[in-house]
């Protein structure tokens, strides 16, 4: 049982406080949160389960903004961390995004929404489709009838006929004019290449995200060819579990509109798609440095949105990069006497008449021989039309349908926390 919900900002201002229960946790207890972080660094942002001197604290942190929740009681960890996970979701969903200002902007919102979300520290109704239905998005026309008549609650007076039923996520008897169903494969590459171009790690995370415009109740089942590569599943709760544990296939019935299928992971691949070569020679003060960007292992899609930045230590005192493809930005931050520099090299596409590259030298700071530590390179990118995992999906058949629905199918692949050591 969670007692009560944070939100901070990146500078560690509360900027909403929901006591869910009769105890009422002390805003204290952000700030020693706050202590806690600035001194442990980064690391703390990863921890999902803190105790504190008085409390448990769960925390999700998001586009800059931390969620925290917070008891004293034994409850299970993953229901309070899946819980503000949905929240954040929900919250992005609602504002179009998730930040600050919009958190600010629309306060009102954001305590109804938790208020359907969670009865007195237990989740109730966390499926966006219904709270839709309970609580108006925010929007132009309703910010200037609440202006001009004075009341700002966006919520239904009657409550949804879906939450009464064995169907909880999907609204009673939809009517859609087009009969259509999209499935997409989205995934993102996470991988580590050591300074000499071993591979120490690649695997995906990836999500199956349906858009789903289908009239009545239908009943969907979508098989995958080699679904015996896929690890860590998750589902969304509209998905029968036996079906998938005794075939691994996927028998549901979707909620209307967008929503996440399932997620999962792909480990231990051994094929990268493009390959990031740096070279760095460092000697009286100064450091020469040298990147090659070419394709790996080719996906016979378009490569794009190609991206290569890294951050130089502190003692750099200046930069001189030039490419022979695309730009080169170099944001800088002064800290103490030094400046603290962001290469950010855009690439776009790759060209076919040449191999992109970036040159030029850095300045060290005065008494500095050699660089002391060598960056290390995040890489970005996208390919379209694949799933560079090797998942396919074999078949998507329907129920319960009087026309046979158009059905379409996409693949994408990014880079997510794909790293090269120098």
């Amino acid at each position: 049982m969670m007692q009560c919900i944070f939100l901070l900002s990146d500078s560690g201002e509360v900027m909403l406080e929901k006591q869910l229960t009769g105890h009422r946790v002390d805003r204290s207890i952000c700030a020693w949160f706050w202590e806690q972080s600035i001194a442990q660094g980064d690391s703390f942002k990863f921890m999902p389960v803190i105790a504190s001197p008085t409390h448990y604290i769960f925390q999700v942190f998001r586009e800059g903004i931390t969620f925290l929740a917070c008891t004293q009681v034994e409850m299970p960890p993953l229901m309070a961390t899946e819980f503000l996970c949905r929240v954040a979701d929900v919250l992005s969903d609602y504002l179009g995004g998730l930040n600050e200002d919009l958190i600010k902007d629309n306060f009102v919102i954001v305590y109804e929404l938790l208020d359907e979300m969670i009865d007195n520290g237990f989740p109730l109704t966390t499926e966006p489709n219904i709270l839709r239905e309970m609580i108006a998005p925010p929007n132009i026309v309703s910010k200037m009838l609440s202006v001009v008549t004075g009341t700002s609650s966006n919520v239904s007076n009657t409550l949804p006929v879906a939450t009464a039923s064995c169907v909880p996520w999907r609204k009673m008897d939809p009517k859609n004019t087009s009969n259509e169903v999209y499935v997409d494969l989205v995934e993102e590459m996470d991988a580590i290449i050591s300074r000499d171009g071993t591979l120490v790690k690649c695997e995906i995370y990836g999500e199956v995200q349906v858009n789903s415009h289908l009239s009545g109740l239908p009943d969907l089942t979508l098989s995958f060819a080699n679904a015996s590569i896929l690890n860590d599943v998750r589902f969304h709760p509209c998905v029968r579990l036996r079906p998938w544990e005794s075939q691994q296939i996927l028998s549901f019935v979707p909620p209307d509109g967008q929503f996440k299928l399932m997620s999962y992971r792909v480990k231990k691949l051994k094929n990268i798609p493009i390959y990031v070569k740096p070279q760095l020679s460092s000697d009286s003060g100064m450091c020469r440095i040298s990147v090659l960007v070419g394709i790996k292992n080719d996906p016979r899609k378009p490569i794009d949105s190609i991206t290569v930045e890294f951050q130089l230590p502190p003692c750099v005192l200046s930069a001189n990069l030039t490419p022979n493809h695309g730009t080169v930005n170099i944001l800088a931050s002064k800290v103490l006497m030094f400046f603290d520099h962001t290469c950010s090299w855009s690439i776009g596409r790759l060209p076919k008449d040449k191999a992109p590259s970036l040159s030029g030298t850095l300045v060290l700071a005065a008494g500095l021989e050699r660089l002391p530590v060598f960056p290390t390179f995040q890489v970005g990118f996208r390919v379209m039309g694949i799933a560079l995992s090797g998942l396919q999906m074999d078949k998507l058949d329907f129920k319960n349908l009087p026309s046979r629905p158009y059905k379409g199918f996409r693949g994408l692949t990014r880079a997510g926390e794909y790293q090269v050591r120098s």
